[in-house]
């Protein structure tokens, strides 16, 4: 099993995050990691800016 760190980590994330699995089309995953890593944002940061964004626009 993980360390004991490993396990505070994703017991805390479990607690703190909802989880939503993203599916995409083959070789577009690649194009949003280079789009994110260009803007110096993780993927997560990146799509999750997006979304809060298009919340935020309907206001």
């Amino acid at each position: 099993m993980g360390t004991s760190a490993t396990k505070a980590k994703n017991k805390y994330n479990d607690k703190a995050y909802d989880a939503i699995p993203l599916r995409v089309k083959k070789g577009y995953k690649e194009v949003i990691q280079e789009k994110a890593k260009s803007m110096g944002l993780s993927v997560n940061s990146y799509i999750s800016g997006l979304i809060e964004m298009d919340i935020k626009s309907d206001d």
